[in-house]
């Protein structure tokens, strides 16, 4: 190899010992965890490389910046700069960045044990060999390797007293610690264990799927800032009932649910699968993580019992750890009062619980309340509370020929504020303050939102149309005298006043148990063609009718932007 290719600064393996000080350096997180399993400054095969080392432990232990420029300054004082290799060298470790040490840390460690292995041996061979040799010398030898490794696989460096006095922190240190960063608000922070509970049928799992599409969407969540970012929704009790709930949340907000993913089947938490589950979330890197719910992941534990359910917080807490995502879990109530079923010893690993109750019994009344029940760092703010929205589902009918239906979560504390920013409903708005003819179709929409500087994807533009063609259409409607009121079928009340919450077998909010895709007993609606209507009774609701006869508009009359039938047509 020519000398120009040559890597400059010396054999390929010490990259190892490299990338380990230019993590250090970066971060000084890693210094404390790299001591916290035993690693040693003997590790090092390169004495300019333990040196530096011993000063990044000691600027880390006193608090103080582990920044290059810091270094050098604190190698100045020392007049160590040239044993470290001087100033050119300890920079350009600083571009040695991993992101995780440990990693390297274990092949540097495998290597320091073969050196002290090879070291044994020269060691029993020259008291073999020596002039004074007496059998049973090189034993002490044996005997203190031995003791050495034992404290290695023991995790310790040494005196045991000296590693646990390493670990403490002064007052200053403090400020060096990491703060938890926001998720939502300050109701959900990143790598943190967080509950949701409250009794059976409750509109939880409504609440946590309105929480998990806002996260993958990055919209504000009810009032309160979202960091956007994956998610991964392990739905242990089963996905089929989701699919519902998914499409009814985009129609109300005109958007994909982005970025949130579903395990429809259970994990166990104490079962071989969980850390092949970690692992998998490890590589995703999620933000939040919803375990819906918490017994169907602890299958055979006794939830009554402090050791075993800590077992199962402990196993949730490793998925934390790896993946430093909010850990959101679902879980029920008691059968008297709002805490968490089963014994105490979770709520005292959580940085927040709510608890979710709903008071009402039809989805015009029903109000879901979310009441913060532990915040460990943080002031318990104000309850929030929630109504309930009807959306029909598009294209989709029972067998009887009612309209598919669920819900999605309103909130009752921001009604006053409009809509959304960034949702369908929004830019309807602001397209209706501009003055923009609510007959444009997408593609129109498309121009003039970029004239007027209004952010739109394609997808939202399409439902933007919809919504305002309908609502155009139903004001004419309303303005028709009473003797030209179209009589249009009516449709029965979509959710029944038994309640709102579904099974995975259901179809719609309110479906009667058991009964798999079929609605509640009761008399069939008759055909809108036998009720007096033309053709099959139900006009498109996106066609803007004629504002006299409430005729649909066809052809150039509506391109033109015509408000009549030419029958109706003064002019």
């Amino acid at each position: 190899m020519n000398r120009d290719q040559a890597d400059q600064l010396g054999p390929e393996h010490l990259d190892a010992e490299r990338y380990i000080l230019g993590d250090c350096m970066n971060d000084a997180r890693h210094i404390k965890a790299l001591r916290a399993a035993g690693f040693q400054g003997g590790d090092f095969s390169q004495p300019s490389h333990e040196l530096i080392w011993d000063v990044l432990v000691a600027l880390s232990t006193a608090g103080q910046p582990t920044a290059p420029a810091a270094l050098l300054l604190a190698l100045d004082k020392r007049q160590d700069t040239q044993r470290a290799g001087g100033y050119g060298y300890v920079t350009n470790l600083a571009q040695y960045i991993s992101g995780d040490p440990t990693f390297y840390a274990d092949e540097v460690r495998a290597r320091a044990d073969l050196r002290s292995e090879a070291d044994l041996g020269r060691r029993i061979v020259q008291a073999a060999t020596s002039p004074d040799a007496e059998p049973g010398r090189a034993v002490t030898f044996i005997d203190d390797y031995l003791k050495r490794q034992q404290e290695r696989a023991a995790g310790r460096s040494g005196d045991p007293v000296d590693a646990l006095l390493a670990e403490l922190l002064d007052a200053s240190s403090l400020d060096n610690m990491p703060v938890l960063e926001p998720l939502i608000g300050d109701l959900f922070h990143l790598d943190t264990l967080a509950r949701i509970i409250g009794p059976s049928g409750h509109m939880k799992s409504f609440v946590v799927i309105d929480i998990a599409a806002h996260v993958g969407t990055g919209i504000p969540w009810h009032g309160h800032h979202v960091r956007q970012g994956t998610v991964v929704y392990l739905a242990a009790e089963g996905a089929r009932g989701m699919r519902k709930r998914v499409r009814a949340w985009e129609k109300h907000y005109g958007m994909k649910m982005d970025n949130v993913l579903f395990m429809g089947r259970p994990v166990q938490t104490r079962g071989p699968e969980w850390d092949i589950w970690i692992e998998a979330m490890r590589r995703l890197e999620p933000a939040l993580i919803i375990i819906d719910t918490q017994a169907r992941v602890s299958v055979g534990v006794e939830e009554n019992s402090n050791t075993e359910l800590g077992i199962v917080i402990e196993r949730l807490d490793d998925l934390r750890r790896a993946t430093e995502a909010c850990v959101l879990v679902v879980h029920h109530t008691g059968h008297i009062g709002e805490h968490g079923r089963g014994a105490s010893a979770a709520k005292g690993a959580l940085q927040s619980e709510f608890h979710v109750s709903k008071k009402g019994d039809n989805a015009s009344n029903i109000v879901v309340t979310m009441k913060v029940g532990k915040q460990k760092d943080d002031e318990e703010g104000a309850d929030l509370q929630f109504g309930l929205k009807v959306v029909t589902l598009d294209g989709e009918r029972k067998p009887d020929g009612r309209p598919v239906t669920s819900v999605v979560l309103e909130s009752l504390d921001l009604a006053q504020h409009g809509p959304v920013p960034g949702t369908a409903n929004f830019i309807a708005q602001q397209l209706d303050e501009a003055g923009i003819p609510s007959h444009y179709g997408r593609d129109r929409l498309r121009s003039e939102c970029i004239r007027l500087g209004i952010q739109a994807r394609t997808e939202v533009l399409a439902e933007v149309a919809r919504i305002r063609k309908h609502k155009t259409g139903q004001n004419r409607t309303e303005h028709l005298s009473p003797n030209l009121s179209p009589a249009l079928p009516t449709t029965p009340d979509p959710i029944p006043g038994t309640g709102t919450d579904e099974t995975p077998g259901q179809t719609c909010p309110g479906q009667v148990e058991d009964n798999k895709g079929q609605a509640e007993a009761g008399p069939v609606p008759m055909s809108p063609s036998l009720e007096g209507g033309q053709g099959d009774g139900q006009p498109d609701p996106d066609t803007p009718h004629c504002t006299v006869c409430n005729t649909p508009l066809h052809g150039y009359r509506l391109d033109r932007g015509y408000t009549t039938c030419l029958e109706h047509d003064a002019a």
